[in-house]
């Protein structure tokens, strides 16, 4: 079946195939180019090489089960899909999470928005030659994840935020880790400004290159930095606030020209508002509970076996993998409903009402149960607003659950983007793009 282009290209021009295995293309795109010389006369951009089926898979999964497949979409900022995904089923539910996991979700998030704007950043940067920014920027995000992985036990794949809250305080020591990756990723930006910013080379391949008027950006349904980059104001995060970034102090960087050139400086400037909003959410924080001295804790298994013939009243010593989800902290990271949140493992290990909340939390026909009804909410993703639309039927699982995948939008001006360029523009202009194939086809 002949392609648009193949219809359309005379007899003078070449058709070439860029992608889908051209490095720069990820693997997950394959753009149809008619070319004069080296100059692009026409293309047409296809999608849908990753054949993710998120969406589908979600309306055969309960309401908790389905969690984990949202770290797979923008796989480089998991915890922020896991944040959209569980406020919008908690606005259907009308419950709301404790004011301390509310400040823990807004520094994970902000740690997510790094990693993002970091890995863009670096790839970009690479598939124009600077292969140093490349290492600087892996370096920087490398003190970003040990941060994720000291609380959330893992760097990518996370199902760290939970409905009503988050799986696990922070750990003890987070301050500490947490102060060294901000020292460390400002001493990066400082160093890749000073290398890309007045760069010849740089500013050839970037300025005034792949220009977006603000009025083209708003017919695409452009969000986040790309928008941005062509002076529209407009964050989820401000215009829309939720968690505590109402109660947070920072700015939103804004492009002029909308090129190449100021996408990636919108990112390098929302790095440095973000690492800001880390530290406001630190110090506003409310204190955890002071934690209980665990004398003479029982194993797992020994209170099982004694909450078979008494009441046990000591302490569980719980796995290390539990760490931040004790008992007794949970007011402080979970909400309180029994029905929208799993018990704490004490009780389920040493109470009837514990392992039959536990078991009816997961068992088949049970577990959350929304109202009938359809709910809409986003929040601000690494690549722009990110929503989850869903029809809840009443029963355990989604009737129709839908993703306003930011990338989606911006990848689709790609074609008017690269239009009159040279085949050397696509590779920057691309990259500006930010595109993440999880969350593109999902």
């Amino acid at each position: 079946m002949p392609t648009r282009i193949q219809k359309e290209a005379s007899k003078e021009s070449l058709l070439l195939n860029m992608g889908p295995s051209h490095p720069a293309m990820h693997g997950t795109i394959r753009i149809m180019l008619e070319l004069d010389g080296e100059r692009i006369l026409n293309s047409e951009v296809e999608v849908g090489y990753l054949h993710r089926g998120f969406e589908k898979i979600c309306e055969n999964r309960t309401y908790f089960n389905l969690l984990p497949y949202t770290d797979r979409m923008n796989y480089v900022s998991p915890l922020i899909n896991n944040l959209g995904y569980v406020m919008t089923l908690e606005k259907m539910l009308g419950i709301e999470a404790p004011e301390r996991a509310q400040y823990i979700r807004v520094i994970m998030s902000e740690l997510s928005r790094i990693s993002d704007h970091l890995t863009c950043l670096a790839a970009m940067a690479m598939e124009c030659g600077a292969f140093t920014v490349f290492l600087y920027n892996v370096k920087a995000r490398e003190f970003i994840w040990d941060v994720i992985e000291e609380t959330t036990g893992a760097r990518m794949t996370t199902s760290y935020i939970r409905i009503g809250g988050v799986r696990a305080d922070l750990h003890p020591d987070y301050k500490t880790v947490l102060k060294k990756a901000i020292v460390e990723t400002r001493k990066v930006l400082k160093d890749i400004h000073g290398l890309l910013d007045k760069n010849k080379i740089y500013l050839n391949r970037t300025r005034d290159i792949a220009v977006v008027s603000k009025e083209m950006a708003i017919s695409y349904g452009w969000t986040g930095p790309c928008l941005r980059s062509t002076g529209v104001y407009y964050d989820v995060r401000k215009a829309s606030p939720y968690a505590a970034y109402d109660q947070l102090d920072f700015e939103v960087p804004l492009g002029e020209r909308g090129d190449n050139f100021d996408r990636y400086m919108v990112r390098m400037k929302e790095m440095e508002q973000s690492l800001r909003i880390i530290e406001q959410a630190m110090e506003k924080m409310p204190r955890p509970s002071p934690p209980k001295l665990m004398v003479d804790a029982l194993e797992p298994a020994e209170a099982i076996k004694a909450s078979r013939t008494k009441k046990v009243d000591k302490e569980i010593k719980l796995s290390p993998n539990l760490e931040g989800s004790e008992r007794g902290k949970y007011l402080d990271i979970l909400g309180t409903d029994k029905k929208y949140v799993v018990p704490p493992k004490e009780d389920t290990y040493t109470s009837i009402e514990g392992i039959i909340n536990h078991f009816k939390f997961f068992m088949r026909d049970h577990g959350i149960r929304p109202p009938k009804g359809e709910v809409y909410f986003s929040v601000e993703g690494g690549n722009g607003e990110l929503g989850y639309y869903i029809v809840s039927d009443g029963t355990d699982r989604p009737y129709r659950l839908h993703l306003r995948a930011p990338c989606f939008h911006i990848v689709s001006a790609l074609e008017e983007m690269i239009q009159g360029r040279y085949i050397a523009d696509v590779i920057p202009t691309f990259g500006s793009t930010n595109m993440i194939g999880g969350e593109l086809d999902r």
